[in-house]
């Protein structure tokens, strides 16, 4: 018998597993409910409160010069690229949404490596308040860290992803340091024929690279894992209270976010977090404001303005990937280097938040793109941005 589930997603619950999770169909549905796959502790924002209807716009039907992808209008491009969640702001106002069936506007969605730029966030926070130094060595809140990889980087190596670290970013990897690192993080069954091992564990074992700290761009997701324990040793909380009280309460979020936890509730910092694509472009607003929501100050001005500027565009082109050529990438937030002073978080699977200051636009766009990369398709959704962005609406 077909039950309603499948009538939604195409297949039963029951298909949906741990071993499973993260490919196509299955993630149509898991994407969106990634507690009940992983463990997760929650974000709290003030109270939840029901977005209402979705904004309604014929932006979807509008075309796109000579077509993008091959896509004849917004709407049709939408589908091609997986989405599931889409807002679209300009100046302040929400002027156009699109939900997949299986999504809603207020089902959390998972939004992978734009976690390590939220996480980035909440340090902003607490340099303000003098309880973590980005300069300091990683060992000065973790002292155990000496003789791994991060035991001579300092805090702000790790920010910019230039830590030395002998580690491979293979998200398909099924037998080496990043299967280790997926089961680590509950997001893969266990391995009978191998240890357990916790998140921090795992995290203590890596080693440095030939290279010093500080070179080229390397991008490795431990990092900003890492962050999120130095977090909880700079504050003394939990990272799901420090994240709710420093940035998701004071942002006015009306949804809870989520973030999965490992076997000791150590949170997936590097991209772990479920939120609602509202209260995503809620956070693209108020970094287009200057960290200011409601004349409230969110996050200093002088993180932003370094985010936004001191990134070392020789370090990144140096490094591997390299999406943006006349990019750079500061404190976990990619900056395109392009004349509209466009900056991003992006996500595997299809999940960005793009800010254009110049245009006054942002743009959330959250997926279950079958292909965690698909750098044809990244190039894609940015023209796509880039166009949406200079439309007058």
């Amino acid at each position: 018998m077909t039950t309603q589930f499948a009538e939604i997603y195409g297949f039963e619950r029951s298909a949906v597993t741990l071993a499973t999770w993260r490919t196509a169909p299955f993630s149509r549905f898991s994407f969106g409910h990634a507690g009940e796959v992983v463990p997760s502790a929650m974000i709290e924002a003030t109270a939840e409160t029901a977005e209402g209807a979705p904004v309604t716009s014929g932006l979807l039907h509008k075309k796109l010069g000579e077509g993008l992808a091959g896509q004849q209008d917004v709407g049709a491009y939408l589908g091609y690229a997986h989405t599931d969640a889409f807002v679209l702001m300009k100046a302040g106002r929400i002027v156009a949404e699109h939900y997949a069936p299986h999504a809603g506007i207020d089902q959390r969605h998972l939004v992978f490596s734009i976690s390590k730029s939220l996480t980035a966030l909440i340090i902003a926070t607490l340099e303000a308040d003098g309880l973590m130094d980005p300069q300091a060595e990683v060992t000065s809140l973790l002292p155990e860290a000496a003789g791994s990889a991060y035991g001579d980087c300092t805090i702000r190596d790790v920010l910019d992803m230039r830590v030395s670290l002998a580690f491979d970013e293979a998200y398909l990897n099924t037998d080496g340091a990043y299967a280790r690192y997926r089961r680590a993080t509950l997001w893969n069954p266990a391995d009978p024929s191998r240890p357990d091992e916790t998140l921090l564990a795992f995290l203590l074992t890596l080693k440095k690279d030939a290279h010093a700290h500080g070179d080229a761009h390397f991008y490795a997701s431990p990092n900003s894992d890492l962050l999120g324990i130095l977090i909880e040793r700079a504050s003394g909380e939990r990272y799901v209270d420090v994240l709710s009280k420093r940035l998701w309460k004071p942002l006015g979020a009306k949804n809870h976010g989520s973030v999965t936890v490992d076997a000791e509730g150590t949170a997936r910092a590097a991209g772990g977090i479920s939120v609602t694509a509202r209260d995503l472009a809620r956070v693209g607003e108020m970094l287009r404001n200057g960290g200011m929501v409601d004349g409230r100050r969110i996050i200093p001005e002088t993180w932003l303005t370094d985010m936004l500027t001191a990134g070392d565009h020789e370090a990144w082109v140096d490094g591997e990937p390299n999406f943006f050529p006349n990019g750079r990438y500061r404190s976990q937030w990619y900056q395109s280097g392009e004349t509209d002073g466009a900056f991003c978080a992006i996500g595997i699977h299809g999940q960005w938040l793009y800010v254009d200051p110049s245009h006054e636009t942002v743009i959330v766009k959250l997926s279950s793109q079958p292909n965690p990369l698909d750098d044809e398709l990244k190039h894609d959704n940015f023209a796509f941005f880039r166009a949406l962005s200079a439309l007058d609406l």
